[in-house]
């Protein structure tokens, strides 16, 4: 249990909840092979059964961390930062983002939309969940839509967030890592015969890196 002065600090986003930081290349989606720096928030309560970082759940089990510091740290790697979770919308992004274009740096964000928008960000990338469905902000301002495929439904999921995505959203179908091997050649085989989406892989993974 935080104490009052902290807790008021993270709600107004002057601290938030660090899980971890780091330098790599971005691994899925539209700046795949990229290099990035990414700041992974911890609190998610979306709670999708095939998460490969569970441990992100739970805030509490991640420490608020001075965004000063946050931002200190990302402006010595790179000039792309990517603000991952956990859920990060679960938290005000506004001073985050603020303070990371006042360093010039471009502001990117992976987040399922369940929670209003944040922040100011150069590329909103899409990752809608069934449990808890986008909120109308996100659907508006995303700039990538990537659809995780676990199982054939999956692919009707994508297209009913198609359709309510904007227009200029970029469409991605990514097979979920444990259904790689089955799922794939059925994506390859749906984005042929429907041509308005791409594949995403988790590329990350292939090459053994973060």
């Amino acid at each position: 249990m935080l104490s009052k002065e902290l807790q008021l600090e993270v709600n107004k986003g002057a601290m938030l909840p660090l899980m971890e930081e780091f330098y790599t290349i971005q691994g899925e989606g539209y700046h795949t092979g990229t290099a990035a720096y990414f700041i992974r928030i911890g609190g998610c309560d979306v709670g999708c059964h095939w998460c490969d970082v569970k441990e992100s759940w739970n805030a509490e089990l991640h420490p608020p961390t001075s965004t000063d510091l946050i931002v200190t740290n990302a402006s010595k790697y790179s000039d792309t930062v990517v603000v991952t979770g956990g859920e990060p919308l679960m938290w005000d992004m506004t001073l985050l983002t603020q303070k990371l274009k006042d360093q010039n740096r471009k502001v990117h964000i992976e987040t399922s939309g369940a929670y209003e928008l944040s922040g100011k960000w150069d590329w909103i990338c899409l990752s809608p969940k069934k449990n808890k469905l986008p909120t109308q902000t996100v659907y508006n301002n995303a700039n990538e839509l990537k659809v995780i495929i676990y199982n054939k439904h999956d692919f009707i999921f994508a297209e009913e967030q198609a359709a309510l995505v904007n227009n200029h959203a970029i469409l991605f179908l990514q097979p979920e890592w444990s259904k790689k091997e089955e799922m794939t050649p059925l994506i390859v085989e749906y984005v042929m015969n429907n041509p308005e989406w791409r594949v995403s892989l988790q590329t990350h993974k292939y090459l053994n890196i973060p």
